[in-house]
């Protein structure tokens, strides 16, 4: 059911930005405000463009969100205010936790709205660390943190 709303979203969204692009287009005297004359084949254009913002959106969940392991040494009860304060640094805040679970939320709403409201981070521990699941490049860039953060020994990382 999340991979079905999404790829929704992610249809309307890329019909929004090209309504917006043509919009500005139109406004700025590019193209001429007929679908007859914006498109080469006119509004059959439309359908052909409809088609291929679905193919899109039904591909774009299945490479754009990931699980990925982080490792990150400790117990939770140890490392579970480091691991709240650190993704504070990183713009989320903890929005539920369930025993060992933690989902995040970025706090900046203007970056949520931009992330389409797909900006959860949902930590699943794991022996030896979390298993992180969200948005691909949120993954990849929080867990690079957070394992660089966990594992030098630096005095930030002791605190």
């Amino acid at each position: 059911m999340q991979y079905l709303r999404r790829a929704v979203k992610y249809f309307f969204w890329f019909a929004l930005i090209l309504c917006i692009t043509l919009a500005v287009m139109v406004a700025l005297g590019l193209v001429e405000a007929n679908p007859q004359d914006m498109f080469r084949n006119g509004t059959k254009s439309l359908w052909q463009i409809a088609i291929l913002f679905a193919v899109l959106a039904a591909i774009y969940p299945l490479t754009g969100f990931r699980k990925q392991e982080a490792i990150i040494p400790g117990e939770l009860s140890e490392i579970k205010d480091k691991v709240i304060r650190l993704m504070g640094e990183k713009g989320y805040m903890l929005e539920t936790e369930n025993g060992e679970d933690m989902t995040f939320r970025l706090k900046n709403g203007f970056s949520r709205a931009m992330k389409m409201w797909e900006d959860r981070i949902t930590m699943t521990k794991e022996p030896g660390g979390f298993i992180l699941e969200g948005l691909r490049r949120d993954i990849v860039r929080l867990i690079s943190f957070l394992e660089f953060k966990f594992n030098n020994n630096d005095d930030y990382s002791k605190s």
